[in-house]
């Protein structure tokens, strides 16, 4: 199920975004990205709808993933 992002307090967004973007160690190559601009990043894919909050019922979890990776499910 998705959740509306912007029903969530913005500490709680910002603390889901932070743990996704750590938890997913993405690499950027050459050029060093501080965890700020990485969380600027996937709010702004959010903002656009590109990336969704999802709650999972059954293992009751919330994960950002990609519109089209939800979709695909």
């Amino acid at each position: 199920m998705i959740i509306p992002w912007q029903q969530l307090e913005a500490e709680t967004l910002n603390n889901l975004i932070e743990y996704y973007v750590l938890r997913e160690g993405t690499d950027y190559g050459e050029q060093e990205i501080s965890l700020a601009q990485k969380v600027a990043q996937v709010r702004a894919q959010l903002r656009s709808g590109e990336v969704v909050l999802v709650f999972s019922e059954l293992h009751e979890t919330v994960n950002l993933m990609s519109k089209q990776q939800f979709n695909e499910q």
